[in-house]
């Protein structure tokens, strides 16, 4: 096939976005597919116009305000769809559409091009944590329009596929993500690095995620003070030195990839992750197959992947005395946490990404094609918590 992926943010910018792109990039090269990938810019001079076999078409960008290595595409509909009709894909595919993926959209539509939609980023409801609420109903209606033009759209987990079709939007259908379980796996556990960052032999609380002001780290300071624990936080991001501010007692690790990150994640004890806008949430699937239970908020992606009671706790979001409850019930409970973490393992095997990106071509070829999506589930199964 020919499929030309337009990306919204892209090399040299690693973010699950990124990430999702990179592990489908490597599948379509093992198929022999020609692919284009269409990005913003960047002044990273270092950053190859060829990935995994894909040529990368970068478009003019200017840094977003506030948070500089993200780049918005600059140029119109008419760019977009030239480089489009150049290249002649088979199929378009929209990974996490809003600025660029809008024009790309609409481009495909004029050429006749079937597209399949990535929903990945809850981008509207950012607006309120920006402090600019006043844009969440204008970016609603960005993401309607994008998703009601394109020809099927993916979601990541059910709370994602019922808020869409709750918008409308009925051409969708669920594709998960996948993990690399021989990358993250419970036997990259380090006593070396947990000495590094616990050295008192304290049990670890970890996260893993950008440091930016939707993700809520700040919340997990309702945890600094339980006895004989370290928390970790994993990343980089604008809000870093606030946080270093706010969590005074904190290991701030920076950014870690590669093994350096896969043996961080099983060398921690407990997994939290206080952020209400995530759409899958892919540090909570690598932290469960590296055998670490989680603790997270219970709205969008983690309703899906967290098995309250066996794999983990979903608390109430905003409940910051709940998380701290439940964070507790597992650092102070050896064998319930260990029951829990080996559940966790087992709950994302046969979650690879070889799987996933299998099953995203099939939605290219049924696209290709002119197959209707398939219904779905469209009711949330209710998880409750343990009694107090």
């Amino acid at each position: 096939m020919r499929i030309a992926i337009v990306a919204e943010s892209f090399l040299p910018l690693m973010n699950g976005v990124t990430h999702s792109i990179l592990r489908v990039l490597e599948h379509l090269q093992e198929r022999g597919d020609e692919v284009m990938v269409i990005a913003p810019s960047t002044s990273d001079t270092d950053v190859s116009s060829v990935v995994k076999g894909a040529y990368v078409h970068r478009l003019p960008s200017v840094p977003l305000a506030g948070y500089t290595n993200v780049r918005v595409a600059l140029g119109g509909v008419n760019r977009v769809k030239r480089i489009l009709a150049d290249f002649a894909p088979d199929v378009v595919h929209l990974a996490s559409p809003f600025v660029l993926g809008w024009r790309a959209v609409q481009a495909a539509d004029q050429l006749g091009i079937p597209t399949v939609a990535i929903y990945q980023t809850e981008v509207p409801s950012y607006a309120a944590r920006y402090g600019v609420p006043f844009l969440e109903n204008w970016a609603w209606n960005r993401v309607d329009n994008i998703h009601l033009l394109a020809t099927r759209t993916l979601v990541p987990s059910t709370f994602a596929l019922n808020q869409l079709r709750g918008r409308g939007i009925l051409r969708v259908d669920m594709w998960r993500r996948g993990v690399d379980t021989a990358r993250f796996n419970p036997a990259k556990r380090s006593t070396a690095w947990r000495s590094s960052v616990a050295p008192g032999g304290e049990r670890i609380i970890g996260y893993v995620g950008r440091l930016a002001v939707e993700k809520q780290v700040e919340d997990l300071a309702v945890l600094a003070d339980l006895p004989d624990t370290n928390l970790v936080i994993v990343g980089d991001g604008p809000q870093r030195e606030a946080l270093q501010t706010a969590l005074p007692n904190a290991v701030f690790t920076g950014f870690l990839g590669g093994d350096s990150l896969a043996q961080a994640v099983a060398s921690f004890d407990l997994f939290v992750h206080p952020g209400e806008f995530e759409t899958f949430c892919q540090t909570i699937q690598e932290a469960m197959a590296s055998g670490v239970p989680v603790v997270a908020t219970g709205r969008g992606g983690p309703l899906d992947l967290v098995e309250n009671s066996r794999t983990g706790w979903l608390y109430e979001p905003g409940n910051l005395t709940q998380l701290r409850d439940y964070v507790q019930d597992l650092m102070g409970d050896d064998a319930k946490r260990r029951a829990f973490a080996a559940a966790a393992t087992a709950s994302v095997q046969g979650r690879t990404w070889p799987v996933l990106s299998a099953d995203l071509v099939r939605h290219y070829i049924e696209v290709v094609a002119g197959i209707p999506s398939e219904a779905g589930p469209t009711e949330l199964t209710s998880s409750k918590g343990p009694s107090s």
